[in-house]
């Protein structure tokens, strides 16, 4: 029996999701791919969850694909199950980071980068390594990246498939924080808890908007719900009472 498995744990408002495969770095399985959407789904309509934090069991984040599975996602191409977790974890509602120690490579990397905030401990490393192997990386996975840290660093990233290490990753804006590795469980909790308190309408339309997912209909509908819901009356409310806003509004399946 594989003990390769993805694992959640929902606390106050935050979902945890655990990549483990403790045998290879926490590479991601076939069935580990096809997991990942499921517990997405599962998670997502939960009132109660907040934001969502996805990490690596142990001193790795994710050493990429398993290889055991690569003949089954070589034959797919960008219709593989790992591209569709990928863009499964990009479209998920609420805000997502990755929490990344050790390896972040390749999958790893894919996973990382489709998530909206990327926090690393200082001992991170990061590389995306289709060209050592002979590969073409998922065309989506490879537009988002360039997105992310420009084009220079995504050739740079792709064409050596070198690893570069957390301060050089933070550099080109491949992650947004580096700290020490016992510094992390701390700043996950501030940051989420920040999140937590904050306007989720705000947050979802943002999240669209940003990633360029949102057409003139759709922002004209979030500037309505603003009207509608009263968020903004509880937030100017919040603030003349200098209190914490009760945002009320919660993303549903109708939205």
């Amino acid at each position: 029996m594989s003990d390769a498995e993805l694992t959640v744990e929902v606390t106050g408002p935050v979902a945890t999701v655990v990549i483990s495969n403790p045998a290879r770095r926490n590479a991601m399985t076939a069935a580990m791919w096809r997991q990942l959407p499921e517990l997405l789904d599962r998670l997502e309509p939960d009132p109660d969850v907040r934001a969502l934090v996805l990490t690596g069991a142990g001193d790795a984040f994710c050493a990429g694909a398993d290889l055991g599975d690569l003949a089954e996602l070589l034959d797919a191409g960008d219709a593989s199950i790992a591209v569709a977790a990928e863009e499964r974890l990009v479209r998920f509602a609420k805000p997502t980071i990755a929490a990344i120690r050790g390896a972040c490579v390749g999958g790893g990397a894919q996973l990382a980068v489709a998530c909206d905030l990327r926090i690393a401990t200082d001992d991170a490393r990061f590389g995306v390594p289709p060209a050592r192997l002979g590969l073409v990386y998922p065309a989506p996975t490879t537009r988002r990246l360039a997105r992310l840290v420009g084009p220079s660093a995504a050739k740079y990233l792709l064409f050596t498939a070198e690893l570069i290490d957390a301060e050089r990753a933070l550099r080109i804006g491949l992650v947004d924080e580096v700290l020490p590795a016992d510094r992390l469980a701390a700043r996950l909790d501030e940051l989420t808890a920040t999140i937590a308190q904050r306007s989720p309408l705000s947050i979802a339309a943002a999240k669209e908007i940003i990633d360029d997912r949102a057409e003139p209909a759709r922002i004209a509908w979030w500037h309505r719900k603003v009207a509608t819901t009263g968020e903004a009356r509880e937030g100017v409310a919040a603030i003349a009472e200098r209190r914490q806003p009760r945002f009320a509004w919660r993303p549903s399946a109708g939205d």
